[in-house]
C-alpha cells in the first residue's frame, strides 16, 4: 500500500534512498521561488534604471548616488545574510522567504515615498535586510526538492527569475518612470511582492532536509556557523567556485549597474528609452541563455562537474572582449550588438554555479554556503564595483562634474576583470570531484 505523504510533500523513503516528490509539485515550487528571485532582481534594476534621475533630483555626485543606491543596501544585505542562512539551516525556510519578501516589498514602496536622502537611505537599508532572506533559503529548499543530478538544471531554471526581474526593473519600470516619475516605479514593484509572500505561505510546503540525497534518512544536524564556515574555507574547489561567482558579479553586474546611466548620458536617452534597449536583452537573450544552459546542464556530458567549470571559464573569458567594446565605442549600434552578447553571459553562469555548489556542500550547511557565496558576490557588485566606478568617474571628471566621458573611463577600467573570474572557474576543476564525493558521504 502506498504510504501517505509527509508534510514536505515527499513520500517517505527507505533508509539511504532519496524521497519521491511529484513532478508537478517540484515545478510549482521552482516557479514560485523563481518569482521571488524575480522580485529581488527587479528591485535592483529599477534603482539602476532611475539612478540618473535620483542623482539629479537629490543633487548627488556619482560616488554619492552609488553610496545611496548600492552600498546602503549591500552593507546590511551581506552582513545579515549569513545569520539568516544559519536560521534557514535550522527553521522553516518557507516562512523565512515569505517574511523576507514582505519586508523588502514594503520597503521598496517606502523608497518611492522617500522625500529626502536620509529617508531613502533608511528604506534601502531595510530592503537589504529583507533581501538577505531570499536566495539562500530558496536554493536550500530547491536542493531538497530535486535530486543531485537534477539540481544544476533546476537552479538554472530558477535563474530565469533574474531575467524576468531585470526586464521588469529595466523596461517596465523605466516606462512607469517616464510616464509618472521615478518614485512611482518603486511603488509599482512593491505591491506584487506582498501578494506573492501570501501565496507562498498558503501553498508552499517546507521540504524535509536532505530528502533527495543518498543516505537521506541520516542527515546530520546543522553545524555551528563558525564550524560550517571553517569547513567551507578549507575546500579549495568550493572557494574557487565562490570566488568565480564573486568576480563574475564584480565584472558583469558591476558593469550593468552603471550601464543604464551610461546610455542615458552618452546617447542622451531617457530612463524609459534606456530600459527599452536593455529590457528585451534581459528577457529574451537572458532567458534563452538560461534555458539552453538548463538543457545543457541536464545532458550526460555535463554530469562531470569539471566540464561545467571549463565551459563557464571559456564563456566568461570570451565575453570579456565585447564587455570592453560596449564602453569603448561611440556608436550606439555597436554598443547594442555587444550588449546582446554580454547580457546573456550574465545569466548562464548563475544556475550552474549554485547547482554545483549544492552538490559539493553537505546538506546541513547548504544555506550557509549559498549565503557566503552571495556575501562575496554582493560585496563585489553592490559595494566595490558601484563605488569604484563612481569614485573614478568623479575623480577624472572635467571641472569636478561627472559626465559621459568620466563614466566611460571608469567602466573601461572595470571591464577586463572578466579574465580574473574565468581563472577561478578553471582552477576549481582540480579538486571538485573529491569534494563532491565527500559531500555525498562516499569519500573514504
Amino acid at each position: 500500500m502506498q504510504k501517505a505523504q509527509t508534510l514536505s510533500g515527499a513520500l517517505p523513503s527507505a533508509a539511504g534512498q532519496p524521497a519521491t516528490v511529484s513532478t508537478a509539485r517540484q515545478w510549482y515550487v521552482l516557479v514560485v521561488l523563481a518569482l521571488v528571485y524575480a522580485m529581488n532582481i527587479a528591485d535592483r534594476y529599477v534603482i539602476t534604471t532611475v539612478m540618473e534621475s535620483i542623482r539629479i533630483d537629490l543633487k548627488l555626485s556619482d560616488s554619492g548616488v552609488a553610496l545611496l543606491t548600492g552600498v546602503a543596501l549591500a552593507l546590511f544585505y551581506v552582513t545579515i545574510g549569513i545569520p539568516v542562512s544559519a536560521l534557514a539551516d535550522r527553521f522553516s525556510r518557507r516562512n523565512i522567504i515569505a517574511g523576507a519578501l514582505s519586508l523588502w516589498s514594503l520597503l521598496t514602496i517606502l523608497t518611492g515615498l522617500s522625500a529626502n536622502f536620509t529617508q531613502m537611505l533608511l528604506a534601502r537599508i531595510g530592503v537589504g535586510i529583507g533581501e538577505s532572506g531570499g536566495t539562500p533559503p530558496s536554493t536550500s529548499m530547491l536542493a531538497d526538492t530535486f535530486r543531485p543530478a537534477q539540481r544544476p538544471a533546476a537552479l538554472t531554471v530558477y535563474a530565469l527569475g533574474s531575467c524576468l526581474g531585470a526586464w521588469i526593473g529595466a523596461d517596465l519600470a523605466g516606462q512607469v518612470a517616464d510616464l509618472y516619475g521615478w518614485r512611482k516605479a518603486f511603488i509599482a514593484l512593491g505591491i506584487p511582492g506582498v501578494v506573492l509572500a501570501l501565496l507562498i505561505l498558503l501553498t508552499v510546503r517546507e521540504p524535509r532536509r536532505g530528502a533527495m540525497d543518498q543516505g537521506a534518512a541520516e542527515v546530520p544536524p546543522p553545524l555551528p556557523l563558525a564550524q560550517s564556515l571553517g569547513f567551507l574555507i578549507r575546500q579549495p574547489a568550493t572557494m574557487h567556485l565562490m570566488m568565480g561567482g564573486a568576480v563574475t558579479a564584480l565584472w558583469g553586474w558591476g558593469l550593468m549597474w552603471w550601464t543604464p546611466t551610461y546610455l542615458q548620458r552618452a546617447y542622451h536617452l531617457t530612463a524609459g528609452q534606456a530600459g527599452e534597449i536593455l529590457g528585451p536583452m534581459h528577457l529574451v537573450a537572458g532567458s534563452l541563455a538560461t534555458v539552453l544552459t538548463a538543457v545543457l546542464m541536464a545532458s550526460k556530458p555535463m554530469a562531470d562537474p569539471r566540464r561545467v567549470l571549463v565551459l563557464m571559464a571559456v564563456v566568461v573569458a570570451l565575453i570579456t572582449v565585447p564587455s570592453f567594446i560596449i564602453y569603448w565605442t561611440s556608436d550606439l549600434g555597436v554598443a547594442k550588438l555587444c550588449l546582446w552578447l554580454f547580457v546573456p553571459a550574465m545569466y548562464f553562469y548563475i544556475g550552474p554555479s549554485f547547482g554545483l555548489l549544492q552538490n559539493i556542500v553537505p546538506a546541513q550547511m547548504r544555506a550557509t554556503a549559498c549565503a557566503l557565496t552571495l556575501l562575496m558576490a554582493n560585496i563585489a557588485n553592490l559595494v566595490i564595483a558601484p563605488q569604484f566606478v563612481g569614485l573614478v568617474s568623479d575623480y577624472v571628471a572635467t571641472g569636478g562634474a561627472a559626465d559621459a566621458a568620466s563614466l566611460r573611463f571608469a567602466l573601461l577600467l572595470l571591464a577586463p576583470t572578466g579574465i580574473w573570474a574565468a581563472y577561478h572557474y578553471w582552477a576549481a576543476t582540480r579538486n571538485i570531484l573529491a569534494e563532491q564525493r565527500r559531500a555525498e558521504g562516499l569519500a573514504d
